[in-house]
C-alpha cells in the first residue's frame, strides 16, 4: 500500500499514464497529474480519482519539453506534499520518418520530452526521497529501449537513453532506499500509437490495416496489444514493498517481442 505517499505521473491525462495514476491512487497514493487536455475533463478526472480513492489529486499542465516548467511543477508538488515519493516518467511523443528526412525540430522535441524531462524530474525529486529514505522511480520506456525499428531514430535514441539513465541513477541511490527501474511496453493501443499508424503507413507505403497486422503486432509473438491495465499493474508492483529488491532493471512487457 502507498497510503500517505505522493505519486507524480507525467503524461497522465490519458493512456498509460492515466492508467498508472489510477492504479497508484487505488493503493492510497496522493496523485499529481500532468498532461494536456480539456480543462473541464481534467477537473472531472481529478474529482473522480479523489472521491473514488480518498486521496488528494493535483494537476499541473507543465510542458515537459521545458526545464523551467518542470521545475515549477516539481516545486508545486514538493510544496504541497513535502516530497514526491513515487515518480513515474511517462510523458512521450513520437514522429516517424526516415533519418535523412527527419525534421530537426521533431528530433529536439522528442529528446526533450522523452529523455531530458526524466532527467529534470529525477534530479528534483531525489533530495526529498533521500531525506525520507524511501523512493520509487519508474521510467516508462518501450521495447524500443531494447531493440530498434526503422523510421523512429529519435524515439529509439531517447528510449535507449532512458535505459542508461535508469541504470545510472539506480546505482547512485542503491543504498538510499530508492529504486529506479524502466518498464518497456510493447505496442499498447494508446492515443500515441493510434496517431503513428497513419504516419507509418505513409512512410512504408502500405495500408493502415497492414501497419497493425504486419508492423506493430508482427513484432509481438502473442499477436496481442499490451493493455494499459497490464502496464499499470506492473508499475504499481515496482512501487510496492514487494519490489524493493528490483532496481536498475530494464523490464520488458511486450508479448515476447525482444525474445527474437
Amino acid at each position: 500500500m502507498l497510503k500517505g505517499k505522493t505519486a507524480l505521473v507525467t503524461g497522465s491525462t490519458s493512456g498509460i499514464g492515466l492508467g498508472i495514476a489510477r492504479a497508484l491512487a487505488a493503493q492510497g497514493a496522493h496523485i499529481v497529474l500532468n498532461g494536456f487536455g480539456d480543462a473541464v475533463q481534467i477537473a472531472q478526472l481529478r474529482s473522480e480519482l479523489a472521491q473514488q480513492h480518498g486521496v488528494n489529486v493535483l494537476y499541473d499542465g507543465a510542458d515537459m519539453s521545458r526545464a523551467d516548467a518542470i521545475e515549477s511543477m516539481m516545486a508545486k508538488a514538493l510544496g504541497e506534499f513535502g516530497a514526491v515519493d513515487v515518480l513515474i516518467n511517462n510523458a512521450g511523443i513520437q514522429h516517424v520518418a526516415p533519418v535523412d528526412e527527419f525534421p530537426t525540430t521533431k528530433w529536439d522535441a522528442i529528446l526533450a520530452i522523452n529523455l531530458s524531462a526524466a532527467f529534470h524530474t529525477t534530479r528534483l525529486a531525489l533530495p526529498a526521497m533521500k531525506q525520507r529514505g524511501w523512493g520509487r522511480i519508474v521510467n516508462i520506456a518501450s521495447a524500443h529501449a531494447l531493440v530498434a525499428s526503422p523510421y523512429k531514430s529519435a524515439y529509439v535514441a531517447a528510449k535507449h537513453g532512458i535505459a542508461g539513465l535508469t541504470k545510472t541513477v539506480a546505482l547512485e541511490v542503491a543504498e538510499a532506499g530508492i529504486t529506479v527501474n524502466a518498464v518497456c511496453p510493447g505496442y499498447v493501443l494508446t492515443p500515441l500509437v493510434r496517431q503513428q499508424i497513419p504516419d507509418t503507413a505513409r512512410a512504408r507505403g502500405i495500408s493502415e490495416e497492414a501497419v497493425v497486422r504486419d508492423v506493430l503486432l508482427a513484432a509481438q509473438p502473442t499477436k496481442q496489444f499490451v493493455t494499459v491495465e497490464q502496464v499499470a499493474a506492473f508499475a504499481a508492483f515496482l512501487c510496492s514493498d514487494a519490489g524493493a529488491s528490483i532496481t536498475g532493471a530494464v523490464l520488458p512487457i511486450e508479448g515476447g517481442w525482444t525474445a527474437h
